[in-house]
């Protein structure tokens, strides 16, 4: 059985909502303010969430599409990045939980994935 994936909410995503949804659904999430990394700049926040083997998500879209596609072009790999529009948490949660049972964390390396795809 492939692992579960793991996510890692930056800060701009830390809706609590959306987290106590999650964990209610036996999701591993971990968040910026719990790891310490409020302010700090994307870049380590990627670099955090692949470290832990996590997925990181964002409301960020723009700049982690760029950071993306920088990795991919650097020859340097990732964990996965889901980015998303700030929608309702019903439609995240839901949306989020379509992904988590269709793509195990080993296909979501060096992926990024539009949470609008999974409707």
């Amino acid at each position: 059985m492939a692992d579960p994936t793991r996510l890692y909410f930056d800060e701009d995503a830390m809706r609590a909502g959306i987290i106590r949804a999650l964990r209610a659904r036996q999701i591993d999430v971990t968040t910026a303010f719990e790891a310490g990394l409020v302010g700090y700049s994307d870049e380590e926040n990627l670099l955090y969430a692949t470290a832990q083997n996590r997925v990181l998500f964002s409301f960020n879209r723009g700049d982690f599409m760029r950071l993306h596609k920088t990795f991919l072009t650097t020859n340097r790999h990732h964990a996965g990045i889901i980015v998303s529009n700030q929608l309702e948490t019903g439609v995240i949660v839901r949306r989020l939980l379509k992904l988590l049972n269709a793509r195990p964390a080993e296909a979501m390396r060096d992926w990024l994935e539009y949470l609008s795809n999974w409707r």
